[in-house]
């Protein structure tokens, strides 16, 4: 899949049970793998090993996984359910009537033990052909592959302010960015239903700090 090697297949079927069953995961996740999805493929894996790549400091292996899903949706929590399951980093295709979505997740080792991964945030593609998916492996190294995957996903959503900056530096600040929008959401919101003028005013103050702070970012 999107123009990697053979010697990266991997094309391996997975039961949809295997992330639910014996775990503690609520019985909506469960019915969202049910009902969303029709099957999962572990496709390939990218890895110095099966590349010319170098190994990477961070990422030590990338899998492809394709899902074929029932509908146009799939809940967010599934993906983040099989990222804590599989402790590798995951490049998701989803699939639905021969259209593709590229999702990737910011994941990275927990501090206290390096099979234990977080994910900060899930970036994806609009629903495409696969051959216009903007995923393309770059880099000499897997961390330089995952970390231009995730870009090449995220698109305009992650573009470096400054020479040098990380792809961790990126992210965070993407997440402020979004948090900002969502409190100036807020308290827009908030002034439109403030009746008292002396309330409105105070309110306004705020909206104009956190809209410079927007700005700065």
């Amino acid at each position: 899949m999107i123009g990697l090697p053979k010697t990266t297949e991997f094309n391996k079927r997975i039961p949809k049970q295997t992330f639910y069953e014996n775990l503690d995961v609520s019985s909506m996740v469960k019915k969202f793998f049910v009902d969303q999805i029709r099957v999962i493929y572990w496709k390939n894996k990218i890895a110095p090993s099966t590349t010319n790549l170098a190994a990477g400091t961070n990422v030590t292996e990338l899998q492809i996984f394709e899902i074929r899903l029932s509908g146009n949706e799939l809940d967010e929590s599934v993906l983040e359910l099989i990222d804590k399951k599989i402790p590798y980093h995951i490049l998701f295709l989803l699939e639905y009537e021969e259209k593709y979505q590229a999702w990737i997740g910011y994941k990275e080792a927990s501090a206290s033990a390096s099979s234990v991964f977080k994910v900060w945030q899930y970036y994806h593609t609009e629903w495409m052909k696969e051959e216009e998916l903007p995923v393309k492996v770059e880099g000499l190294n897997v961390d330089a592959v995952y970390e231009n995957f995730v870009r090449q996903i995220a698109g305009a959503q992650l573009q470096q302010t400054e020479a040098g900056e990380s792809l961790k530096e990126t992210v965070e600040r993407d997440a402020k960015i979004r948090d900002l929008k969502k409190q100036i959401a807020v308290l827009q919101t908030k002034i439109r239903k403030e009746k008292q003028l002396n309330r409105q005013m105070e309110m306004n103050k705020e909206l104009k700090k956190l809209k410079k702070e927007l700005q700065l970012l």
